[in-house]
């Protein structure tokens, strides 16, 4: 994260900027996916129990490696994060 961008989301004047060809963390990982998957109720959640924080796939492919596959083995049905997204890709392309 650059300093501006860290300083504009301490103002509170960062906004997130969805890629309009890929879903939002919400859409893709609704509360039935991660119910489903894990013991969490929200995407959200599954992150912060891990010591995660990410607002966008963007922000995902940032921290996705080692430890954040090594949460999701531990906490969902699945092996990685290749793994889940291609899961929740699958579930959320049948439910359009």
């Amino acid at each position: 994260m650059s300093f501006d961008d860290l300083l504009k989301d301490l103002q509170g004047q960062k906004t997130i900027q969805e890629d309009p060809s890929r879903p939002s963390l919400e859409k893709l990982f609704p509360a039935s996916f991660m119910r489903k998957h894990s013991r969490f109720n929200s995407f959200r959640e599954f992150q912060e129990n891990g010591n995660f924080q990410a607002d966008t796939l963007q922000d995902i492919e940032k921290i996705s490696g080692e430890l954040f596959d090594r949460h999701i083995d531990r906490e969902t049905d699945f092996p990685n994060w290749k793994t889940m997204l291609e899961s929740a890709n699958r579930e959320f392309e049948r439910g359009k």
